[in-house]
């Protein structure tokens, strides 16, 4: 009966060899690497972070007096907002530079005083209302709103990002909300 045990009692495992438990932590490590790697590339994706000033973030412009253009002036190009600022009657709006139909920047023209886009021919108002080409929309639009010296938001955005009116204190702070962008309105 003692033989029966012996030959059914498990065998001591072998030590591990240098070699193996060099691949065993290998092995480990690269896992760690990926799951941080990975972990931090979703979290990053995830929450961005867009600072002021940059694409994705808030634009401060300045006072209202001088940051906005007259009724009567060619819209403003920012650049680095990718936005034009366009003054319509006393209202203003930001338009995302960006035509709606195949994504060419599209250029104000002042003989013709409306946007066209010199890709496929796209054409929009002043503000930003499709007129004729291929484009299935007016253009895209960005949140304006004014703030007082201490930041306080005094003139909300529309929540459609439609024109806002200027408010007659030219000292209020012109704030233009490029991570929020409203689809234009489709044409029928």
């Amino acid at each position: 009966m003692t033989e029966a045990k012996a030959s059914t009692a498990i065998a001591p495992m072998p030590p591990l060899s240098r070699r193996e438990f060099m691949n065993y932590a290998w092995l480990a490590s690269l896992g760690f690497v990926f799951v941080v790697g990975f972990g931090g590339a979703t979290y990053f994706f995830s929450f961005p972070r867009f600072k002021v000033g940059e694409f994705g973030g808030i634009f401060p412009l300045g006072k209202a007096g001088e940051a906005l253009p007259a009724p009567e002036d060619p819209p403003i190009h920012n650049l680095e907002g990718k936005f034009w600022l366009v003054n319509v009657n006393g209202m203003i709006v930001a338009l995302y530079d960006i035509c709606v139909h195949l994504g060419c920047l599209y250029e104000w023209q002042p003989v013709s005083a409306r946007f066209e886009c010199p890709c496929h021919g796209s054409k929009y108002t002043k503000d930003g209302t499709y007129v004729e080409g291929p484009a299935p929309r007016s253009l895209d639009r960005m949140a304006v709103a004014f703030t007082d010296a201490s930041g306080k938001v005094v003139a909300p955005a529309d929540p459609n990002a439609k024109p806002i009116k200027i408010p007659a204190d030219k000292e209020l702070n012109v704030i233009v909300d490029t991570g929020k962008q409203v689809s234009g309105d489709p044409h029928g």
